[in-house]
């Protein structure tokens, strides 16, 4: 498809692997930029192994959008090529441990040097400075440190997970957010800038008013299962063929629910009929309307909620999500052509934009390497001996 993202006179060298790093590149190619995704030579970025089942399409999504080369970043020759590789972009994504960078001749220092214009998102476990910047950091370090994982799971066990790798997206989200930002100020003063995001903090900014809680009155939030204390009716409920998500933690909404129910004088029963009152006696609440949706079916439960407007919803999976016509009316999920597994659906590109409309141009590359060819013959002019020499050499 025709590249008519805001970003498509961008070009991005994403040098980061496995996960946060890669996701910022592919929010920034999903939004139009030209990313080009160095690899090591050999098997390249470990993700193209990641994934469930015996074949493995982790890598068909974080990869969409990209170009691949390959360079040996451990040796000088390497690291000259992916410099000279740098200054033809705008943006340098990476998420290795601090001072790898600059152990490579890459680091911010030398770069801005080169390239005052240059914009360096940094991803990292604990950010670049502070007394743990040099310790090694995963995802799930981060959702730990930065509050999550205590405040996850059911409160008669050790703290859970999510079944999918948020401190690194939400890592990755708040780095493509510093790049735009970055790119905004450079059209004012044409300098580029370092951006640092930790895994921990980025994972602190979402935590609403933990901390604010436990320093104003001493609260300390505990793991709720299903529920946020205080926060009812808003839960999964069941059915008789199912479960159900319903949020009716307002006062207007919570008195429609009621009335849903055919129990109308609940709305304004003194238990029920304000925030407060709901949250004090929240686990009798969801016992009341538990026993009440175990009559009905899901599709009952659906049809009534709609016609009352109460927010609620199906707890989906992603045969639910294939099926569902909302999903499908705006293109949620889309169906990409790729070149290992043929037609492959996964989810489109977002947010929209209704005139730089974001998009999936082209599948993940196949192989690592894949444009050496053609980014280094396009950009740095090496011809098809060099590249032999080169990759004789090790360095691709």
């Amino acid at each position: 498809m025709d590249n008519t993202g805001a970003l498509k006179d961008i070009r991005v060298v994403e040098l980061g692997q496995l996960l946060a790093g890669p996701f910022c590149g592919q929010l920034l190619g999903d939004m139009g930029a030209d990313i080009i995704k160095v690899e090591p030579p050999g098997a390249g970025d470990p993700m193209r192994q990641w994934g469930q089942g015996d074949r493995k399409v982790n890598w068909e999504v974080i990869a969409r959008n990209k170009r691949s080369v390959t360079a040996n970043l451990r040796v000088p020759e390497g690291q000259k090529l992916v410099r000279e590789l740098i200054r033809h972009a705008d943006v340098v994504v990476e998420n290795f441990k601090p001072g790898t960078l600059e152990k490579w001749g890459l680091g911010p220092d030398v770069l801005l040097a080169e390239q005052p214009g240059l914009i360096i998102a940094r991803m990292s476990g604990y950010g670049q400075t502070g007394p743990y910047a040099d310790r090694a950091g995963f995802g799930g370090i981060g959702e730990a440190m930065g509050g999550w994982r205590y405040v996850v799971g059911e409160p008669d066990r050790p703290p859970s997970r999510m079944g999918i790798s948020i401190g690194d997206t939400l890592t990755a989200t708040y780095g493509c957010m510093g790049v735009l930002a970055a790119l905004h100020a450079r059209e004012k003063t044409g300098q580029g800038q370092v951006i640092d995001a930790a895994l921990y903090e980025s994972v602190l900014q979402v935590m609403e008013s933990l901390v604010p809680e436990y320093d104003l009155m001493g609260i300390i939030r505990e793991r709720s299962g299903s529920i946020l204390p205080g926060i009812a009716p808003s839960n999964v409920y069941r059915c008789k063929d199912g479960e159900f998500m319903i949020g009716a933690n307002k006062d207007e909404i919570f008195k429609r629910l009621a009335i849903a129910m055919g129990r109308a004088e609940l709305g304004d029963d003194e238990r029920y009929a304000t925030h407060i009152a709901r949250g004090i006696n929240q686990t009798e609440l969801d016992n009341l309307i538990d026993d009440w949706t175990q009559t009905l079916t899901v599709d009952e439960l659906e049809e009534l909620t709609v016609r009352y407007s109460i927010p609620a919803g199906r707890v989906y999976r992603a045969p639910e999500m294939l099926a569902d016509p909302h999903f499908q009316a705006r293109e949620a999920i889309i169906e990409v052509e790729t070149e290992k597994f043929g037609k492959l659906k996964m989810q489109n590109a977002f947010p929209k934009l209704s005139k730089t409309p974001s998009g999936v141009r082209r599948a993940a590359p196949s192989a690592p390497g894949q444009h050496n060819a053609e980014i280094y013959g396009e950009l740095l002019g090496l011809d098809e001996a060099k590249l032999a020499e080169l990759k004789e050499a090790g360095i691709l």
